[in-house]
């Protein structure tokens, strides 16, 4: 049963090493990447010399009650992370549901390049196409500022996108240009909603990417959008586990800064 248990976190090691360096190589180094990483280290290295870790372990209690101890936070670690990766599935699935009409779309801005959306931001507004489709009478916001060097907001490229992808005049489209956080982009967003006389305790659409949707949501309720719908867009295979896992350090940061 050890022999097993060895080659299997030998294997899993591996498999979090590899798809972490192949991300990191394409530039994209944050917590969804380097943490797994360490992790894969860990396991791998637990894995190889298992032998010899158990035997300076033998000889030391002192270090060998830490070490049992560290792999128990690991493991209600791993629970808690297990927990918040099935909440953000059921939340998923209901933005998937057929959309109750609503009075207004925000869509959340989630970078450019070169003066175009990037992969993840342009599936939140294909995302959203279809819903704007689907209800013409909603007010259609994009949000998101002037990024580092930049000198277009992203709301102004992602209302471009919208119009040349997807035939959305741009007289329909209101753009939130000064956010650079998900607080803001919905608290700025306000201002365009009640300028239009648009409560928030009306039915709004959220769209953002599939691992956004529960701070996102919890955000709005916070600030005193009482029915908010997140609608989700996927996220690229090749990065999904990867997102969620930054996501849930994202979800505890925010709860720590009480943004809900």
């Amino acid at each position: 049963m050890c022999g097993l248990l060895r080659v299997l976190l030998t294997v899993i090691g591996a498999i979090l090493i590899i798809d972490c360096v192949t991300l990191i190589a394409v530039d994209k180094v944050n917590f969804g990447t380097v943490l797994p990483f360490l992790i894969g280290v860990v396991f791998v290295g637990h894995g190889l010399f298992a032998p010899l870790i158990t035997k300076i372990l033998s000889n030391n209690p002192l270090l060998r009650r830490v070490w049992y101890g560290l792999w128990l936070m690991f493991g209600l670690w791993l629970a808690s992370f297990l927990v918040f990766v099935y909440s953000l599935q059921q939340q998923i699935a209901q933005g998937r549901q057929d959309l109750p009409p609503v009075a207004a779309i925000i869509v959340l801005g989630s970078g450019t390049v070169d003066g175009k959306p990037t992969p993840t931001l342009a599936s939140r507004l294909d995302t959203a196409a279809r819903l704007i489709e689907q209800q013409p009478q909603a007010l259609i916001i994009t949000s998101g500022g002037v990024g580092y060097e930049r000198t277009r907001s992203e709301a102004d490229i992602m209302a471009t996108y919208l119009q040349q992808a997807h035939d959305i005049p741009l007289d329909r489209i209101y753009q939130e240009g000064k956010s650079t956080s998900t607080e803001e982009n919905l608290a700025y967003s306000q201002v365009i909603l009640e300028r239009h006389g648009i409560d928030k305790e009306a039915s709004i659409a959220i769209v953002t990417s599939d691992f956004h949707t529960i701070r996102a949501a919890a955000i709005a309720r916070h600030q005193g959008y009482t029915q908010p719908i997140t609608l989700a867009s996927p996220t690229p295979l090749s990065i999904r586990y990867n997102a969620w896992f930054r996501e849930y350090f994202a979800f505890g940061s925010g709860w720590l800064l009480q943004e809900y």
